[in-house]
């Protein structure tokens, strides 16, 4: 059989731009800096605050890969505004998957980005945005044949005219940057998220679940924790150099977080 010539009667040609990248990382200190960080603070830190911090502070080291494809090429972004995928509970029979954004995520402290994410995730968790909410509903009356096309024309208006929709109940660039979702949830190790053409968003990172590993310390091999950051790119705006370096940047922060942040925070005198 003429496998070749199969191949061209059986596919369209490529037109999906996504490109993929992985990186292991071990996870020894970023676990004892969250647990010291939750016990002397009393703050809520888990790792996708961690990834999503280290997300925005890459992004501040290379602006280059800040991008948005406006026009059909590469536009750099003013800000650094970091998304993370949020499930809502079941409600009128429907459990709905909508974003938690932070604006100029790279300009605030850990503690004020996990406070601020923290309140944006029950804020939208708890559907009492009203802005994402009126969305939503007029969303559900759009027929689904058409909604390819009005997906089109809404990130065109969205992203490449830059007008704020927030009167027809659609805010201000909501997906930010970079998505961040936290697979480890659902007991993966690693998956790769699709991209949203819509949402024009060109970077988006699933941490894994943290697993056990035997790890190599001088000549012996002893117990260690490891997780998988994967990424899902598009290869229009950013190429694997690039990405790699955010990868790593994002990588060095959770294996030594009190470098990257400084040491958690002091406990509080006893009364």
């Amino acid at each position: 059989m003429n496998f070749p010539l199969l191949a061209l009667g059986s596919y369209r040609s490529p037109r999906d731009p996504s490109a993929y990248a992985a990186i292991d990382i071990r996870m020894e200190r970023a676990l004892a800096y969250v647990e010291a960080f939750r016990s002397r603070s009393g703050q809520r830190l888990t790792l996708t605050h961690l990834v999503a911090k280290a997300a925005a502070d890459a992004l501040r080291r290379y602006p280059e890969a800040n991008v948005i494809l406006r026009w059909n090429r590469p536009w750099l972004r003013k800000r650094v505004s970091v998304c993370v995928l949020v499930v809502q509970p079941e409600h009128l029979g429907r459990v709905d998957l909508t974003t938690a954004t932070v604006p100029d995520a790279d300009t605030l402290s850990l503690q004020g980005f996990a406070s601020a994410m923290q309140a944006r995730v029950d804020h939208v968790r708890h559907r009492r945005d009203a802005v994402i909410e009126r969305g939503k509903r007029r969303s559900y009356r759009v027929p689904g044949l058409v909604m390819h096309t009005v997906l089109r024309l809404l990130s065109f208006v969205w992203f490449t005219l830059n007008l704020d929709l927030a009167w027809v109940g659609m805010p201000r660039d909501p997906f930010g940057s970079v998505a961040v979702s936290n697979v480890g949830s659902l007991g993966l190790e690693r998956a790769w998220l699709a991209m949203v053409p819509y949402t024009r968003v060109a970077l988006y990172l699933a941490a894994g679940a943290v697993r056990d590993v035997p790890v190599l310390e001088g000549d012996s091999l002893v117990p260690g924790k490891e997780m998988t950051l994967s990424c899902t790119f598009d290869a229009r705006l950013l190429d694997a150099g690039l990405v790699a370096r955010v990868l790593r940047h994002i990588g060095d922060a959770l294996e030594d977080p009190t470098s990257a942040w400084g040491p958690p925070p002091e406990e509080p005198p006893a009364r």
